[in-house]
């Protein structure tokens, strides 16, 4: 086990790692001007992928951000400068945008590409500290990060630097997407895994093709009938229609025990529904289908087209397909 006094040097050493990552960041936020505006014009008006590249940490990053712009409405992936050389280089269509990352802006590896781009008129994007580095001669736009040190002791391994890239193509993704109206629907429709993506999807998606349809009774359906339907339908509630068979209310099982409180014969499901039930059309998210059951505290709800009930989500098969915890 470390002394108390090792304790507080990592600790101290730590915190001031991240001082400086701030402070890079804090220049770099100093540093941004209209080279970001013309990058993204470049990447808007052409119709092909964006081909992000970079060696080393910056080729880490570079994967990453690739990942971002494909996810918020800029068609973009990642490939390695070294594969370029030795057949990748037909990714790189006319259509096509190049954005590529050096921190030095002269890593060996991104000359080929460079080249290519510059023989057969193919915009590149560069992304470097130095605004005279090979790089950034070849771009048509340079997106020049300010000199910083690194946080590494030797001032060596990449630290400062990657983190001002990461942010610099955090932002670069974030204005396009905003200029392309990129919508939140439009983010589920590339993220339909995790919980993320099952927030974001629609109660239709959510409902599928064959999923089972409500239990329903009329507004003169016996309380006997009432019952036999909740109990049938395994949901804890059932659909009162109307004559049109349009939703009339709804029925809890907790409207039914309630019930037993007085005299039940001769009651009807008109006499003990809920005239106002919470519903959802097919179009909305599951997100507010999961807002709606916790704001209200309640077990489940009618997903409603044309003022017909379609299915019923209940909380209990949401917890158990991961949508609530």
């Amino acid at each position: 086990m470390s002394s108390p006094e090792a304790v507080g040097e990592m600790t101290e050493h730590a915190r001031s790692v991240i001082r400086l990552n701030i402070e890079a960041l804090q220049a770099l936020e100093r540093t941004v001007d209209a080279s970001v505006a013309r990058a993204c014009d470049i990447i808007l008006s052409r119709p092909g992928y964006v081909v992000v590249t970079g060696i080393g940490k910056s080729g880490h990053i570079g994967g990453k951000i690739a990942a971002t712009l494909a996810s918020t409405g800029t068609n973009a992936f990642f490939v390695h400068p070294a594969e370029m050389s030795h057949g990748d280089l037909g990714m790189l269509r006319h259509d096509t945008t190049l954005l590529a990352i050096s921190n030095s802006g002269e890593s060996r590896e991104l000359r080929d590409p460079l080249l290519f781009c510059q023989r057969n008129g193919i915009p590149v994007i560069g992304m470097t500290q130095r605004a005279s580095s090979f790089l950034a001669r070849m771009s048509a736009v340079a997106l020049v990060m300010p000199s910083v040190a690194e946080a590494c002791p030797n001032g060596l391994a990449p630290t400062t630097s990657t983190v001002m890239t990461l942010a610099l193509g955090d932002a670069l993704a974030m204005v396009l997407m905003d200029r392309r109206g990129f919508s939140a629907m439009d983010f589920g429709m590339h993220h339909p895994g995790g919980a993320l993506g099952m927030s974001l999807q629609s109660v239709r998606e959510w409902m599928g093709d064959n999923h089972a349809p409500p239990p329903t009774v009329p507004l003169k359906a016996s309380f006997a009938d009432v019952v036999a339907s909740i109990t049938a339908g395994r949901k804890g509630a059932v659909a009162v229609l109307d004559e049109d068979g349009k939703l009339a209310g709804m029925i809890t099982d907790g409207d039914v025990r309630r019930a037993f409180a007085a005299d039940v014969t001769g009651v009807v499901a008109d006499d003990v529904m809920n005239r106002q039930p919470i519903t959802v059309t097919p179009d909305q998210r599951m997100s507010d289908v999961v807002d709606l059951l916790t704001a209200n505290r309640i077990s489940n709800l009618f997903v409603v087209r044309d003022g017909r009930p379609q299915a019923i989500v209940h909380v209990a098969e949401l917890m158990q397909a991961g949508y609530l915890s």
